[in-house]
């Protein structure tokens, strides 16, 4: 029997934020290795505000919320980044399809 999808918004929340750690660590790195002098200085911002967010999520996770992180956060949010990838990569193929076309 299959599972019925619940809507929990506290997993909706640690999600969230871990996929905005995630790309606040990136951008990060990217930003202070690639930038100029300001751009160094706001790379190294938020990738701080990134770990920030990331300590946050793991140990906040269990503690605040009571949410597991590798069951109900890390999880899912692996499956999101794939399944937005695969949609995006369509999306960009069929554009690119239609471009060609005309």
């Amino acid at each position: 029997m299959a599972t019925v999808f619940s809507w929990n918004w506290d997993v909706f929340l640690m999600v969230l934020i871990s996929l905005l750690a995630l790309s606040l660590i990136v951008f990060g790195i990217l930003t202070a290795y690639f930038g100029s002098n300001k751009s160094r200085m706001v790379g190294i911002v938020l990738f701080i505000v990134g770990i920030i967010f990331g300590v946050f999520t793991i140990f906040g996770s269990s503690a605040v919320l009571h949410v597991s992180f590798v069951h109900q956060v890390l999880e899912p949010a692996i499956f999101y980044i794939i399944a937005a990838i695969i949609g995006v990569l369509i999306g960009l193929l069929i554009f690119l399809g239609a471009i060609m076309k005309t």
